[in-house]
């Protein structure tokens, strides 16, 4: 009795210090290709960190915790668009001291015609009753530009890796990891990054600007050359150095120019991440259950 007791209190410490579950929601529009129901591709990438969750013991040494995700897309009007449940377990653990307990990601693609919706996610932990649920809600726009244009980018936690499976972690042929929220920590020296150039002109080599900012001035930037594919649209990858990057937020800017000289500015795109060296980034995704 006693044994139990001890382990209820040292629950009940776990739950209070940790602290309102979190979700980080990640979104990226592509254009749905689609030509009979035209509108986009929204990929939702979620990311449930860990350590804030409630651990309860299964058996001795054996403790896990477990988490309930329902994402909403809801129209202008507050009907429902998009609608869906998925739980997460993560791994048991064998000390609920363990430090670094890993965050759980997944991604869902969702067809949508143009208009406004909101995106909803809520994370619900399921070991505890009191401060265990948290909302997030983000505004979601999705139209069709007219002339060249990027879609959203995605900051990558590694390189695009050509080929592989065709599943929700491919985009362009690509193989993609994504870092979450575009947080890169401890050990991390490059930003990696996807996007998609679309309706540029075709038979001419295009110039690709790369520059990455932070507010203090420090910045990287590369160029490269891209050949834009008949069509479909032409997949941008590419990496910066984070190097001479301070810890804080980001930004990332490319832009495609064409004409004599290719020095016309067709398009533009931006994408904000965060750099901290005194942590660990979120790790890669995981199959939810």
């Amino acid at each position: 009795m006693r044994y139990l007791l001890t382990i209820l209190i040292a629950l009940a410490t776990l739950a209070a210090q940790a602290g309102p579950p979190q979700i980080l929601l990640d979104v990226a529009r592509f254009r749905n290709l689609n030509k009979v129901e035209k509108g986009a591709e929204v990929e939702i990438y979620v990311t449930v960190p860990t350590q804030p969750l409630t651990y309860r013991q299964r058996a001795p040494k054996s403790f896990q915790s477990s988490a309930v995700v329902t994402l909403d897309i809801l129209k202008a009007d507050g009907t429902s668009a998009y609608h869906e449940v998925v739980t997460l377990k993560p791994p048991v653990l064998t000390d609920t001291t363990i430090a670094i307990k890993n965050p759980l990601s997944f991604l869902k693609r969702v067809m949508l015609p143009d208009g406004k919706y909101t995106l909803r996610g809520t994370v619900k932990d399921q070991y505890r009753s009191a401060n265990g649920e948290t909302t997030l809600e983000k505004p979601l726009v999705l139209e069709a530009p007219t002339g060249p244009f990027m879609t959203d980018i995605v900051l990558l936690s590694r390189p695009a890796v050509k080929g592989g499976s065709d599943d929700n972690f491919s985009r362009g042929g690509y193989r993609l990891t994504r870092a979450p929220s575009g947080s890169y920590g401890r050990g991390a020296d490059n930003v990696f990054f996807y996007t998609e150039l679309h309706n540029a002109p075709v038979g001419q080599e295009l110039r690709v600007h790369y520059h990455l900012t932070t507010p203090d001035g420090s910045a990287a930037d590369a160029d490269a050359a891209l050949t834009p594919q008949a069509g479909r649209p032409t997949p941008v990858v590419g990496q910066l150095p984070m190097g001479p990057l301070p810890d804080g937020p980001f930004t990332l800017f490319i832009e495609v120019y064409g004409g004599p000289g290719n020095k016309k500015l067709l398009t533009g795109h931006r994408a904000i991440g965060q750099h901290s060296t005194a942590e660990f980034a979120p790790g890669a995704a995981a199959a939810p259950h």
